[in-house]
């Protein structure tokens, strides 16, 4: 799985909502101070934020005291979510559902290491929240796959 920078930026200002969240469920952040506290390009971010406030993930308040919070608990938001709303399902195969992708002869089972690996993304991605993030409480099975040395290894 690649990782887009939208992607990344999008969790990452999610995060500083949440983070915002934690302390006053009612305050207001300008996406100049998400864009400076996580060096996000600020033009990028608010195309980025637009996004998610369609999906409502983010919700706005205008005027001098405006600016964005989340639109939901922190602990209702998974990155899953947060990706599906900027980049679509986690996992397509070219453009399609991997249940729905036809092969056949050597590559028959195919199809199947698809799906698995779309378990495998929703085992972490659907299970781990904003607020397990920004208070550093990760599940037990993100957990376990960090204690793996093979996970830190690149191929």
């Amino acid at each position: 799985m690649q990782i887009s920078a939208k992607v990344d930026y999008a969790v990452r200002a999610m995060l500083e909502l949440a983070k915002l969240q934690s302390q006053d469920q009612e305050s207001v952040i300008t996406a100049d101070s998400i864009a400076r506290a996580q060096a996000v390009p600020l033009k990028f971010l608010e195309g980025i934020l637009r996004d998610l406030r369609r999906a409502g993930y983010v919700a706005t308040t205008r005027g001098p005291e405006g600016g964005y919070r989340l639109g939901y608990s922190a602990k209702e938001i998974s990155v899953a979510d947060v990706i599906r709303a900027i980049d679509g399902p986690l996992a397509e195969v070219r453009g399609e559902k991997p249940e729905d992708a036809q092969y056949s002869g050597a590559s028959e089972h195919l199809g199947d290491v698809w799906i698995a690996v779309r378990a495998s993304l929703r085992s972490v991605l659907e299970t781990t929240y904003l607020s397990d993030l920004v208070n550093g409480k990760l599940s037990a099975q993100v957990l376990r796959s960090l204690k793996d040395p093979e996970a830190w290894t690149r191929r």
